[in-house]
């Protein structure tokens, strides 16, 4: 599936350890730059993202981006098939950026509900990596039953410690999230737990918040 947006917005940048060479130097961030960003949903794969049940969207002043999802529930319980104590989404995001700009996530925002057991638990979690390199950066927030509520989790990056999109290149930037359920001390044949990237009566969005710099001069 692909789907190109071309809006006033923004694009997907990683969150990991080490600078990428040619990014751009310890400056402080702009704001956004003024020129509207393309971003193309390369490819959505995984059972918590069937076709059609994913969605994104870009911030009209380019300082985020939203993933939205409709059907991202994993469960244990009665009439629970197996597999579906894990489900999971791989966003596959080609990005293109006014010349002359990098881009880098500062702070990545997961929301939905969850119906935990007592003596069960849940887990959100999620990676980042551009294609072509090691995949460096996972943050996983672990749910502990009884939970019946909202919950929501935040990856944040320190400035200094940002990795830039590489200036000049074109890589693909890959998402992945996951949701996993285990009945722990429960007991899985009478008592249901589920967890969802969404919420009981609206579709919630996770949030990219974006920091932007200038590129070096060649």
């Amino acid at each position: 599936m692909s789907r190109t947006l071309l809006v006033g917005g923004a694009a997907a940048a990683l969150i990991v350890t080490a600078a990428p060479a040619g990014a751009a130097g310890p400056h402080p961030p702009l704001t956004a730059p003024p020129d509207k960003i393309v971003i193309e949903l390369a490819t959505v794969n995984g059972s918590g993202c069937r076709e059609g049940t994913a969605e994104v969207a870009v911030a009209p002043d380019n300082t985020a981006f939203t993933v939205t999802y409709s059907d991202y529930l994993a469960q244990v319980g009665p009439g629970a098939p197996p597999t579906a104590f894990r489900k999971n989404c791989q966003l596959n995001l080609r990005v293109h950026v006014p010349s002359g700009f990098t881009y880098a996530i500062v702070q990545a925002d997961y929301r939905g509900f969850a119906f935990l057991q007592p003596g069960a638990w849940g887990q959100e979690r999620a990676s980042y990596y551009f294609q072509g390199m090691p995949q460096t950066s996972q943050r996983t927030h672990q749910f502990n039953g009884p939970l019946n509520d909202n919950w929501q989790t935040s990856d944040k990056t320190e400035y200094a410690d940002l990795v830039w999109a590489p200036c000049g290149e074109k890589r693909n930037f890959n998402i992945n999230t996951e949701l996993r359920v285990n009945a722990g001390t429960s007991n899985p044949q009478t008592a249901t737990s589920f967890m969802a990237m969404d919420s009981t009566d609206a579709s919630v969005s996770t949030l990219y918040h974006l920091a932007w710099q200038v590129c070096p001069a060649r």
